[in-house]
């Protein structure tokens, strides 16, 4: 399953927090962490995550070091790490996200709730088409209220 690009852009800012609020780390290991928590669902590119981490550089929220690779000779990697202002936004994100994720659960148990209701409904709403108590307007606007 592909998650849409605008819930992708959406969730990486507390999806990045969260990650550094386990401890600091590094561009290439928040990709693989981000694929792991995500069972695989979620892969973002280098594209992707760079430009959400200079980002969340600029507004305080995260902080950057520079550190070499043990054995790696000259090579560097850039860490990350949260800051307090940074713990503050992703305690903030994380409420908008379950506000969001409760109503979304309510609508979609609704929905279920409803369909299970009205699971019956082309057969129901041909016999009582054929007894000739429900017009067919009413049908169509039943169907087109279900969709």
């Amino acid at each position: 399953m592909d998650i849409n690009k605008d819930l992708t852009a959406a969730s990486s800012t507390p999806i990045v927090l969260a990650i550094l609020a386990e401890g600091d780390s590094y561009g290439y290991a928040i990709l693989q962490r981000v694929r792991e928590l995500s069972g695989g669902r979620i892969a973002w590119t280098d594209g992707m995550l760079y430009p959400v981490l200079h980002r969340l550089e600029r507004l305080g929220y995260v902080v950057a070091r520079w550190e070499s690779v043990e054995g790696g000779g000259r090579r560097r990697r850039k860490y990350y790490r949260i800051t307090p202002a940074g713990r503050d936004q992703l305690a903030e994100e994380r409420r908008q996200w379950q506000a969001v994720d409760e109503t979304l659960r309510c609508i979609w148990s609704s929905i279920t709730e409803r369909a299970l209701e009205l699971s019956s409904w082309p057969n129901d709403a041909a016999r009582t088409w054929g007894q000739g108590t429900m017009a067919p307007a009413q049908g169509a606007s039943l169907q087109r209220s279900l969709a």
